[in-house]
């Protein structure tokens, strides 16, 4: 018979293993020596225990499933429990019992775990969904519309939670992003329409403007242009691709109008300032007839001077009261003169004379006092234009002082 500490064979060649509970038999061994039977089933027995430290180490170190993990350590302990290897199975079996309590361990550290990342994702999705509802509302079509497949994109790198909890937020969250979708393509399909009318608004503008870049009635030619410009801008813009184009041709049409106005307006004004000078000239010629000494020759000669002023043509409008200014009062100056004249010719006249050369006293006084008053505000201009008016009415007075003498006064 042969023994070690943890097994023998008796004479009939049935090998044992000691345990807690008593010997146990693991098999008969027919072949060879006692020791080679304990030899052989001491190999098993080290067998399994390879086996159990390989498991010990998957369960510490992998992410093996408590359930792959239990299913390992039953197979194990049905191969101890058969007895069918030599050694210290009761050690064994301690270790797979402590195997079993990592296991559980482990198995409840992962519901925890599962249950915090469920928590977590439960918390994370109805953010998201939360982000989508509000971004459903937003007028920032772009923008929200990037932030919504960026949401996407989150919601699936995220865990299912229980099928109930995520079919109710993938619910809310499609549906928000459904909600946005259609007013977009609402608000894109109505700016469409705004912007097909605008265009045929544009074509009708352009249209009209390029009919009218041709006119030379240049005052209301010019302000029919201000009118399409006002409503060119309140037509909004179209389309990308026809907006340009249907400007360069509004614009360009009116180019075509103004460059000609523009031509026509800088030929005008040399050919006035040269009326201008020749009107001034007139005018000049006119003043020389002040004091009126001969009535008739002055009468004559202002006919004749008038006559050549009506032949010539506009004056720039800017130039135009002063030089015309002059003319009235030489025109002026001849009304009086005749008024004098026949003021001393009739039988009734010396009392009117009196009396005008009263008023003419006072109007020059006035004119005196305005042309002192001129000068000391800086308005040399209506100064100047005084002291012709002022000329004439002298002149008048004086008339009408001689009148007075002729008279008898």
């Amino acid at each position: 018979m042969s023994s070690d500490p943890w097994g023998r064979v008796d004479e009939t060649g049935t090998v044992y293993v000691r345990t807690a509970d008593g010997e146990k038999v693991v098999g008969s061994w027919a072949a060879g020596s006692p020791e080679e039977a304990l030899a052989y089933f001491e190999r098993k027995y080290e067998g399994l225990v390879v086996e159990i430290g390989l498991l010990e180490k998957r369960v510490r170190t992998t992410d093996l499933s408590s359930k792959d993990a239990m299913a390992a350590i039953g197979h194990l302990r049905e191969q101890v429990d058969a007895h069918h290897a030599v050694g210290d199975l009761d050690a064994l079996r301690a270790r797979l019992d402590k195997l079993v309590e990592t296991v559980e361990k482990r198995r409840e550290e992962r519901k925890a775990q599962r249950a915090r990342q469920s928590d977590e994702a439960r918390k994370a999705k109805e953010d998201l969904v939360a982000e989508a509802e509000q971004l459903a509302q937003s007028d920032q079509w772009r923008a929200a519309g990037e932030r919504l497949r960026a949401l996407v994109d989150t919601w699936k790198g995220l865990p299912r939670l229980d099928r109930k909890s995520d079919d109710e937020l993938w619910h809310r969250f499609s549906h928000a992003r459904s909600a946005f979708s259609k007013r977009r393509k609402a608000h894109f399909a109505q700016l469409d329409a705004q912007r097909e009318e605008a265009r045929r608004t544009k074509e009708r503008l352009v249209a009209e403007a390029e009919a009218l870049s041709g006119s030379t009635d240049w005052g209301p030619t010019a302000a029919r242009y201000r009118e399409l410009m006002a409503q060119w801008k309140a037509a909004g813009r179209a389309q990308r691709e026809h907006e340009d184009d249907l400007w360069n041709r509004f614009r360009g049409a009116q180019d075509v109008f103004f460059a000609a106005r523009s031509s026509v307006f800088a030929e005008r004004d040399a050919e006035q300032s040269e009326n201008l000078k020749l009107k001034e000239e007139l005018a000049e010629e006119a003043e020389k007839l002040l004091p009126i000494g001969d009535l008739k020759a002055a009468r004559a000669a202002f006919r004749s001077i008038n006559e050549r002023w009506e032949a010539i043509g506009h004056v720039p409008r800017d130039a135009r009261p002063k030089v015309e200014g002059r003319m009235h009062a030489v025109e002026r100056a001849l009304q009086e003169a005749e008024e004098a004249e026949w003021r001393r010719t009739n039988p009734e006249a010396r009392a009117r004379a009196e009396g005008l050369t009263g008023q003419l006293q006072a109007a020059v006084d006035k004119l005196t006092a305005q042309i002192e008053q001129a000068r000391a505000q800086g308005n040399n201009a209506r100064a100047e234009k005084l002291e012709r008016e002022l000329e004439g009415r002298q002149a008048l007075l004086d008339q009408a002082l001689k009148g007075l003498q002729e008279f008898g006064g």
